[in-house]
């Protein structure tokens, strides 16, 4: 199995669910006014997926769009697995629609208890296929596919709604032997919200330049 990073099949790069994202506020764009990252890093965009739980059309297109990504690259998963916290509800969904058991994986085991890692049921073997909302560093995802290995799952691929496509992350999975697969991505997210008016010329090169070095940009707008 060798590790891909692509936005699912050939064409589907999904503008629809990028607008979702910027309609509902779950990406705002600012490169004029930065966020700034519990790494203290600044950047032009802030994105919460967690609020895609508040719109039952836009929770369905994703489920879908999930459910599209495995028949193209004809996935077979036993499991799915949600990562904590916010690919829980999406990992709920998709296991429903595909009538599979669920499990979850935290950042680390539990201080208390048994120390579970993972929640639910996986057996060694069990072939698994685990939800992200977000993909940034990829560090997170790699943590999550770790602890199944450990448990002795096979790891299919991860799936994710989006990712900010920065330096070095394609090459971070491909080198785990993950698959991965985005409904939407950061390039098609500019070029809708550039087409739809919501970024001007100078905006959108700003966020490009963020997404190619995160720091530079950083740097260069922390006065």
């Amino acid at each position: 199995m060798k590790g891909t990073s692509t936005a699912g099949a050939a064409g589907l790069i999904r503008p629809d669910v990028a607008r979702d994202l910027l309609r509902i506020e779950a990406v705002t764009l600012s490169p004029e006014t930065p966020f700034i990252w519990a790494s203290g890093l600044k950047a032009p965009l802030y994105c919460d997926n967690r609020l895609t739980m508040a719109y039952p059309e836009v929770r369905l297109r994703l489920t879908r769009g999930f459910l599209t990504l495995i028949s193209e690259h004809n996935l077979t998963p036993e499991v799915i697995v949600g990562t904590a916290t916010a690919g829980i509800p999406h990992a709920a969904w998709l296991a429903h629609a595909l009538k599979r058991p669920m499990a979850y994986v935290r950042s680390k085991p539990k201080a208390h208890g048994r120390g579970n890692q993972i929640e639910g049921r996986i057996e060694p073997g069990q072939r698994v296929i685990v939800v992200e909302d977000l993909v940034s560093t990829g560090m997170s995802s790699m943590g999550s596919v770790e602890a199944l290995r450990a448990a002795g799952a096979e790891v299919l691929a991860l799936l994710a709604i989006f990712t900010y496509g920065l330096p070095g992350v394609a090459e971070r999975f491909e080198k785990a032997d993950v698959p991965f697969y985005t409904l939407t991505t950061f390039d098609t997210l500019l070029r809708v919200a550039f087409e739809d008016e919501h970024l001007s010329e100078d905006e959108r090169r700003s966020l490009k330049a963020w997404q190619q070095d995160p720091n530079a940009w950083s740097e260069a707008h922390s006065g």
